[in-house]
């Protein structure tokens, strides 16, 4: 772990501190979940601050590992400053929403949240863009000697992450994530709150995006192969296609109740 840390440290540092910054709110927002009992839309207030705390300081190590393969410093700076701010405003207003006990996404109750709920869409937008053109690069000569079917997986890894991103503007336009149902009410699963009882459309979007690290960990530890690794992506996109489709049909992946 320690030389995982150190290594991450070096190939990309101010992506490897605001991962760490954002690891340390994700154990803050468990802890308040912990000591208070505020629910919004059925779950407790500090449960989303934490689930994108972590999540993006997942995808702030992921990215800081990748980016240190491409032979393209300018454009590598300019990404981590836009990670940085971009993600960073929205974990900021996301957990001050959850202090307030107010809703961040989809809160269009005032003029003001109406605004800022139209920052994060951008926010958002603008990462998933810029990180689509980092694949863009890793078919170019800018990348560093590496095995064809471990480049070939980060391709995969980043363009469904990017395909599965901009999935989630079906449930802005929405205002839910909920389908065939009421968006408070029924069985969840733990921790991560989808629906256990109608289709939820959150599932598709973390199994899509988190190609970014599952096809690159599985090409270069398991099939170190390029048809091996072309099958894997292939597979793992319909995996979260079929997702996507159960719940856009109403159904929950895991039904519970």
């Amino acid at each position: 772990m320690i030389w995982l840390l150190h290594t991450l440290q070096l190939r990309n540092a101010p992506l490897f501190i605001f991962g760490c910054c954002n690891m340390l709110a994700a154990i803050v927002f468990v802890l308040l979940a912990r000591v208070t009992h505020v629910q919004i839309r059925g779950a407790n207030a500090w449960l989303k601050p934490f689930k994108f705390a972590l999540s993006i300081a997942v995808f702030s190590f992921t990215m800081g590992w990748y980016t240190f393969e491409l032979n393209a410093p300018t454009v590598v700076g300019l990404y981590n400053w836009a990670v940085i701010v971009l993600l960073g405003f929205e974990v900021v207003y996301i957990s001050l929403q959850a202090g307030r006990g107010q809703l961040s996404h989809y809160n269009i109750t005032t003029p003001a949240y109406s605004f800022l709920t139209i920052l994060m869409a951008i926010a958002a937008v603008l990462t998933t863009l810029f990180t689509g053109y980092l694949g863009l690069l890793f078919f170019s000569p800018a990348i560093k000697p590496l095995p064809e079917y471990y480049v070939l997986s980060i391709r995969m890894g980043i363009f469904c992450f990017v395909f599965f991103a901009f999935q989630g503007a079906a449930m802005g336009a929405r205002a839910t994530h909920t389908v065939g149902g009421p968006e408070v009410g029924g069985a969840r699963l733990p921790v991560l709150n989808w629906s256990a009882k109608y289709g939820d459309l959150r599932i598709a979007h973390f199994v899509g995006m988190h190609a970014l690290q599952v096809l690159p960990l599985l090409s270069w530890f398991v099939l170190k192969n390029m048809a091996a690794t072309a099958i894997a992506g292939f597979l793992y996109a319909l995996l979260a296609l079929f997702t996507l489709v159960r719940a856009v049909k109403g159904k929950p992946l895991i039904k519970l109740g």
